[in-house]
């Protein structure tokens, strides 16, 4: 579809042309770039999704790999341990001191300056798969020695939380994308159906899909994922989450999308189509889809960040993702207690990984509805 250009006043008082005729998504994408939140967030999913690509490309230690338990962040120096400047950056890993802390009874952490690291890019470290399949060992930084560095810590088993959290976006960007490409599909779908041939059709799916919104969705997150077994398979345990999310989170886009049908039925051009003998299946798929897609298109921007907190919450409880699988909510189980958060306060990593996918989706969502329909 074609728009005509936009037109402008000069120095001189008079009218310009500004554009030519251009297509409506390049219609949407000059208004999506003069919202700076709109951009911003349109750069930070970017990201995510790079970062989750190649989160082992990126990790400087193996999620794996255990060390001292809640070793303190290793901050990067340019500083030898007399204090003179060098060149190359270096860090000084953390060992355990002979004093023992008062509270905890731990030994006390310190910076070992007779044997510092230097830090490089494209360094050797541990073997991986390149986006599941070119066998790579180069890390993007870490120490050139091969040996662990620890940017943000670890963990009560001595994990790296970097390494970690990098890792865990993928399962937790896997989750909100794979439940909200389900609930659009299904959502859209019934709602473009149920709007459009309307009737006694259109009142039973209605009372079907007001069912599922009466339900208290949290305590039956609860109840349905306590169902699967301890022992079961952490991929059943996976997909089953996923389906009780997808299960539950259709309804609120199929009544917004009836809506939207309810008034597109009745314009002019899908009266014409009904009359000239137009199949129902073509009419919904190519008369009434195209034109519900914007409001489907700023939906699912918005429906991300909320199954990304949803996912947070249920693995913070214990209720999403089983180990050796990674993700946010799981890593977020070790801040339970308030003695280790205060104490190690590194473990909160996650919550800024949330915190950076929620702004960045919502500010992508905003600018995209804004640039779709201005008014």
């Amino acid at each position: 579809m074609l728009v005509p250009g936009e037109t402008t006043l000069n120095g001189a008082g008079e009218i310009v042309e500004k554009h030519g005729s251009e297509s409506y998504i390049a219609l949407v994408w000059r208004r999506l770039k003069r919202s700076w939140t709109g951009m911003a967030g349109l750069v930070m999913v970017v990201l995510l999704i790079l970062v989750a690509l190649f989160a082992d490309f990126l990790s400087p230690v193996d999620p794996k790999f255990t060390d001292i338990a809640y070793s303190q962040p290793e901050t990067i120096s340019f500083t030898d341990k007399d204090g003179g400047w060098t060149l190359a950056p270096r860090v000084y890993p953390m060992v355990e001191g002979a004093e023992l802390d008062p509270i905890t009874y731990q030994p006390l952490m310190g910076p070992d300056y007779d044997n510092p690291r230097r830090l490089g890019l494209f360094v050797k470290g541990a073997p991986y798969r390149l986006l599941w399949l070119i066998p790579a060992e180069r890390h993007l930084f870490g120490a050139v020695d091969g040996k662990p560095v620890h940017f943000l810590g670890t963990d009560k088993f001595g994990r790296d939380v970097l390494s970690r959290a990098l890792y865990g976006s993928r399962i937790s960007l896997m989750i909100a994308l794979t439940v909200v490409s389900i609930v659009t599909v299904v959502g859209t779908t019934v709602g473009m159906v149920s709007g459009y041939f309307g009737g006694r059709f259109d009142v039973w799916m209605q009372r079907f899909v007001e069912l599922v919104l009466a339900f208290p969705q949290l305590p039956l997150y609860l109840a349905l994922t306590s169902l699967i077994p301890v022992t079961a398979a952490t991929s059943v345990f996976l997909a089953f989450v996923i389906f009780v999310m997808s299960a539950l989170g259709w309804a609120q886009l199929s009544r917004e999308v009836r809506g939207k049908t309810l008034a597109l039925a009745r314009i002019d051009y899908v009266r014409a189509a009904i009359a000239i003998g137009a199949r129902d299946r073509r009419i919904i798929f190519q008369h009434i889809f195209p034109n519900v897609m914007s409001h489907v298109i700023v939906a699912v921007t918005l429906a991300i960040p909320n199954v990304v907190l949803l996912e947070s919450f249920l693995g913070f409880l214990g209720f999403a993702v089983k180990p050796p699988l990674i993700s946010w909510g799981l890593m977020l189980q070790d801040t339970s207690n308030y003695s280790a958060i205060g104490s190690y306060p590194w473990i909160l990593t996650p919550v800024a990984f949330v915190f950076v996918t929620v702004f960045a989706f919502n500010a992508l969502g905003d600018g995209l509805r804004d640039a779709i329909d201005p008014y």
